[in-house]
């Protein structure tokens, strides 16, 4: 082998163990790579199983809380609803215990009614009875009166010796005498009414001022109510330990009730202005729904000024509907004031002006100064606006007023002698007297009167039903006069004429009444036929 042969096998030699060197060397961090990934991995894998198992634990533990905390949960909403259930439950059976008790009542109620209709049926059936039996003894004894009639007057003319005729002369002159006696009575009568002919004409003016003029009045009360919208207001309104309600007492002079009455509260006084001021200040109150002394005393003092600005404008408009002029800025507000004041019901201010138009109605028919009897009018009460306030009589206090304000001395004098105090030395103070009397008397002036005046008319027409013949009976005119309507066939034209005057005196001897009575008998005759 030669030198270069040898040299190729050793350099392959070595190149063979070179690359088995290598080899083995990529096998060797291969195996290397795959040993530490194997460590690594299964490293890596416990750690995610641990963390996985915390995790679990971790769920676990926090489901068994959420589930502890709905148990909970489910149980308090089951108690509350439980607890709501059988609240809304009781409630239904008190509802239908109350609903069955008044059921129960209307039920008893009824059965009392029914028993009561079923009486009173039975009542009248005996009474129906009654009362047939009563028409058939009533038809028996009249038959009888007229057989025991015409009985006696053949027995008196047989007695007598006369006929019919010389009777019925007899008759008619002895009524011939009664006519002439009641002709003298009547003679005598109109001559003491010429007598007193100024009275009538007194009279007729009066009636003249009455029919020409006739308002309806007003009336009140010492107490006002106020409305509140639930009763949690009234706690509100006394305030704690009651302060609101003695600061709004303290503030506007008035009481305030507050009871049991749902809905409402109570202001009381006798003072109507502040009585207004009060009403309109709790009615305010509540609205704002601030309610503490201050602001108590905030509104109590608005609401003074504004009824101050009502009370003015009430009297200028007073003043105005009088056609009075040149009245003082004084005596606009006491008459705005007259505005809250009654007596009997009767609205002061309203009576002061329907007396000022009556005077001066009753002015100008005696031809005296009408103006100046409208002014009397109007301020004759004036005093009552203060008398709350001021010792004495209204008339010496309103008279006193009207001095300071420069008012004629007739007008002073109306103001004083209106209830007939003093002598009148002026013309105007009976007119005065006289109107305040038709305003305060006048039906339906003040609740007494009226309910007399009703009387009057009731005991008018009882009074004229009750004789024979009679149909039905009217008063009019105020119970001037009574209007009677008689039955045709019952009743002739001369017994109308003498049930009048029968009428007429009875309404003399059984009842009191001003001025007279004119008693009218209507007899009417009517026939119908249809021409077909």
């Amino acid at each position: 082998m030669g030198p270069h042969a040898l040299a190729v096998a050793v350099l392959s030699v070595g190149l063979f163990e070179g690359s088995l060197v290598g080899l083995l060397g990529f096998l060797v961090g291969v195996g290397g790579c795959i040993a530490i990934y194997t460590i690594l991995n299964k490293g890596t894998r416990l750690a995610a199983r641990r963390e996985a198992e915390r995790i679990i634990d971790e769920a676990r533990q926090r489901a068994d809380q959420t589930l502890q905390q709905a148990k909970v949960d489910a149980k308090e909403e089951y108690l509350k609803r439980r607890e709501d259930f059988e609240r809304e439950s009781a409630n239904t059976r008190n509802e239908l215990k109350d609903l069955e008790r008044r059921l129960s009542k209307r039920e008893d109620l009824l059965d009392r009614k029914l028993e009561e209709v079923a009486n009173k049926e039975r009542d009248l059936r005996t009474k129906a009875k009654e009362i047939e039996q009563s028409e058939r003894t009533l038809q028996a004894k009249q038959a009888h009166l007229d057989q025991v009639l015409a009985e006696q007057r053949d027995t008196l003319l047989r007695i007598t010796g006369m006929n019919m005729d010389e009777a019925r002369e007899l008759l008619l002159k002895r009524l011939d005498r009664e006519m002439e006696q009641e002709t003298a009575e009547l003679i005598e009568k109109r001559l003491a009414e010429a007598k007193e002919t100024a009275d009538d004409k007194a009279r007729n003016v009066i009636i003249q001022a009455i029919q020409r003029y006739a308002a309806e009045q007003t009336c009140e009360g010492t107490v006002s109510t106020v409305e509140i919208p639930s009763d949690d207001m009234k706690g509100r309104v006394i305030g704690r330990e009651g302060r609101n309600i003695r600061a709004f007492e303290k503030a506007t002079g008035v009481d305030v009730i507050v009871d049991d009455t749902p809905g409402v509260i109570v202001v009381s006084g006798f003072d109507p202005v502040r009585r207004e001021v009060a009403r309109m200040s709790m009615e305010r109150l509540i609205q704002d729904g601030r309610i503490h002394p201050a602001r108590i005393e905030e509104i109590v003092a608005e609401t003074q000024r504004e009824v101050d600005r009502q009370i003015l404008d009430v009297g200028k408009k007073a003043a105005l509907q009088a056609n009075i002029h040149n009245l003082h800025r004084k005596e606009l507000e006491l008459l705005g004031r007259l505005h809250f004041r009654t007596s009997y019901g009767q609205n002061v201010l309203q009576h002061s002006i329907e007396v000022a138009y009556l005077c001066q109605v009753m002015a100008d028919e005696l031809g005296l100064d009408g103006t100046l009897a409208r002014r009397c009018g109007l301020l004759h009460d004036i005093g009552k606006a203060v008398d709350h306030e001021v010792e004495g009589s209204h008339p010496q206090i309103g008279a006193e007023l009207c001095k300071r304000f420069n008012e004629p001395a007739e007008v002073i004098e109306a103001i004083t002698g209106h209830h007939g105090d003093l002598l009148a030395r002026f013309p105007y103070t009976p007119l005065v007297a006289a109107a305040d009397a038709i305003s305060a008397s006048r039906p339906g002036g003040r609740r007494e009167s009226l309910e007399r005046y009703t009387r009057r008319l009731e005991q008018l027409e009882e009074l004229a039903v009750g004789f024979n013949g009679v149909r039905k009976a009217y008063a009019i005119q105020a119970g001037r006069e009574v209007r009677v309507i008689v039955d045709a066939n019952r009743l002739d034209d001369k017994a109308s004429v003498k049930l009048a005057r029968d009428i007429a005196k009875k309404i003399e001897q059984e009842m009191t009444y001003p001025g007279e009575v004119k008693v009218t008998v209507l007899r009417e005759v009517r026939a119908v036929e249809y021409a077909r």
